[in-house]
């Protein structure tokens, strides 16, 4: 089974049954010793985008918000590998007052038959409305209520998501967790990810 490793403040490890490593918005915390396959950043604010921390295996792929927007009108693409048709990503809308939504993706990773979405930094958006009908394993919300939204509003999405379970990270501006405000969210089948502490999916 798949494993999430969560650094803290928005940044995850995703590791594979088989190995196959995937990073997502590194720039906090420990636990980037493991060399990547694939290192995502959903944009390029500082606190989102410190590929230095990551070990890389010699073939890595990186792969930043501008490299989804393929095609004009702001068409999101999908990231397939040609050795390995069980992992895919997608990216999807991420926008705020604070996001450009032509800068910003979020993302739907596809690992070990399960389906992972990764908010980056957003409010709702229109594209979520869709994500009920994926019926999605794990869905990842920011909500800082600055940068982002707030709690309320990230429950608000995880209850139109319906994913089977829902995370939350990204809680306060330059701090890696705050736990209190982990357990007033408010969301349906809420998991709680302290640094540090890594989960089977």
């Amino acid at each position: 089974m798949a494993k999430l490793f969560y650094q803290g403040h928005g940044s995850f490890r995703l590791t594979s049954n088989d190995g196959f490593v995937i990073y997502v918005d590194p720039f906090a915390g420990e636990g980037y010793d493991v060399p990547a396959d694939i290192i995502l950043v959903s944009h390029e604010h500082h606190d989102h985008n410190k590929l230095e921390l990551c070990a890389q295996k010699p073939d890595c792929i990186i792969e930043r918000a501008s490299d989804f927007f393929h095609g004009g009108g702001g068409c999101h693409s999908r990231l397939h590998l040609d050795d390995r048709e069980d992992i895919m990503i997608e990216s999807v809308e991420a926008y705020n007052e604070k996001h450009d939504p032509k800068e910003c993706v979020g993302f739907i990773i596809h690992m070990d038959g399960l389906q992972i979405y990764a908010s980056g930094d957003t409010s709702r958006t229109k594209q979520m409305e869709e994500f009920a009908e994926r019926e999605l394993d794990y869905a990842i919300f920011c909500g800082d209520g600055i940068y982002n939204m707030d709690l309320d509003e990230a429950a608000e999405c995880a209850r139109l998501i319906k994913a089977k379970n829902n995370i939350i990270i990204h809680l306060q501006p330059q701090a890696l967790f705050n736990r209190e405000r982990a357990e007033q969210w408010d969301a349906p089948n809420k998991i709680i990810i302290e640094p540090n502490q890594e989960i089977t999916l």
